[in-house]
């Protein structure tokens, strides 16, 4: 499979160690990948470009079973191919990128999670709310 973008692997993007222990099928359709495509262009590759170096996927698809199995949202955009939780690797370095994303990329919703340990970002083809917020 062809890589989601410059610096995501279709396999990155996939990747879910819950889904590996459950047998959890978690493969995209056709649309999910023209919009994971569509947000790793508009918001990860951004920030990546200008941080400079790698930052970590935690999260980016997640099929609807995979989605109930880790206690997601309802209405989670990872199941849309619409949301990538990201991180840098520390709450310092985190917080750097979440700076320059508010500043610099057009996004739906980006959320501080859990005291910094990861970002939320999510990009819709159309309606981008450009909402921020913190999740404790």
């Amino acid at each position: 499979m062809e890589n989601i973008s410059k610096h995501i692997s279709f396999k990155e993007a996939t990747h879910s160690n819950t889904a590996i222990a459950r047998k959890i099928k978690n493969v995209p359709d056709a649309d999910t990948i023209v919009r994971m495509k569509l947000v790793a262009e508009k918001c990860f590759e951004p920030v990546r470009v200008w941080y400079g170096k790698p930052i970590k996927i935690n999260s980016f698809y997640r099929s609807e079973k995979l989605n109930v199995a880790i206690g997601g949202a309802k209405k989670s955009q990872h199941v849309k191919g619409e949301a990538i939780d990201l991180t840098a690797g520390s709450v310092e370095e985190n917080k750097k990128l979440y700076d320059w994303m508010t500043k610099n990329i057009d996004f739906d919703q980006l959320i501080w999670e859990y005291g910094g340990r990861w970002i939320h970002v999510s990009y819709k083809i159309n309606g981008n709310r450009n909402m921020k917020f913190n999740i404790n």
